[in-house]
């Protein structure tokens, strides 16, 4: 069983794999994002959550799967963009699970060119996700992470790293113009009867959802215009399936892109595929 997690500012995703579907990188058979994902579970992310908090959380989740965490756990891979988390799962491993993990930063093997200025600069999840996109639809990609922050990465025809964008997520800027605006108030993010709303609240629920899929559209398009015409476009993150609906550019959504990756990444660096 290897485990991989996903720590984000807002969420954290966690996959099992059947150890027995680990394999090379670049093996043609592998062309879906859940291929050997038997679990996944995502859980808020809790920047103050300690080692042995962790390790509780995960023992209960395996176990209402049935799974026994002492004796099938192979391996553990963490990508994460909060440095306390990672440093409690770091110390949850190393204590609870007798596996060194693997923590993808600076110095891992990725297979792929990092173009950007620092490539320390680079999130952990946006390595992956090229990764992972590039293993899945092939060259040129431009990936879009609706997570808390939506970014957009660029994978060229050579299979190198480009760069990419970062935007404001979805739930943050909701959040934010509730907190600014006082007469506006949370709303189901669900479609409205039209792009022009009737009402305080489906006027709210197309410029989120209408309003952020022009963006991507946008944002697409303009990459596109630099990498090629031939650039396929995947989306992925949390809000990925809401959003996707409300784009034209948008060919493919991955749901579990990031944890491929991750699991790419660990054949990569742990069993020097």
């Amino acid at each position: 069983m290897l485990l991989v997690i996903d720590v984000g500012n807002t969420n954290t995703v966690i996959g099992v794999y059947d150890t027995a579907s680990l394999r090379s990188p670049e093996d043609p058979e592998v062309r879906t994002a859940d291929f050997g994902l038997t679990n996944h579970f995502r859980v808020a992310t809790n920047a103050d959550r300690t080692a042995d908090e962790h390790a509780l959380l995960l023992v209960q989740l395996l176990g209402m799967k049935g799974l026994d965490h002492l004796t099938n756990l192979s391996g553990v891979v963490i990508s994460s963009t909060v440095p306390f988390a990672t440093q409690a799962l770091r110390e949850m491993t190393d204590s609870w699970f007798q596996v060194a993990p693997l923590i993808i930063g600076p110095g891992i093997k990725s297979g792929m060119p990092i173009l950007y200025d620092n490539a320390k600069e680079v999130g952990a999840d946006r390595i992956a996700d090229a990764v992972a996109g590039r293993n899945l639809y092939g060259i040129p990609l431009i990936v879009v992470d609706f997570g808390t922050a939506t970014t957009f990465d660029a994978v060229n025809d050579k299979g190198e790293y480009l760069g990419g964008a970062i935007c404001p997520g979805i739930e943050i800027s909701m959040n934010a113009l509730v907190a600014r605006a006082a007469a506006l108030r949370k709303v189901e993010l669900v479609a409205p009867r039209g792009v022009i709303g009737r009402s305080t609240v489906e006027s709210m629920q197309s410029g989120a959802l209408y309003g952020f899929g022009a963006q991507t559209d946008g944002m697409a398009r303009r990459f596109r215009d630099e990498l090629g015409p031939g650039a396929t476009v995947v989306a992925t993150g949390g809000l990925a399936t809401v959003i996707a609906p409300y784009c034209s550019e948008i060919d493919a959504v991955e749901p579990w892109l990031t944890l491929h990756g991750l699991r790419l990444l660990y054949e990569r660096n742990h069993l020097g595929r």
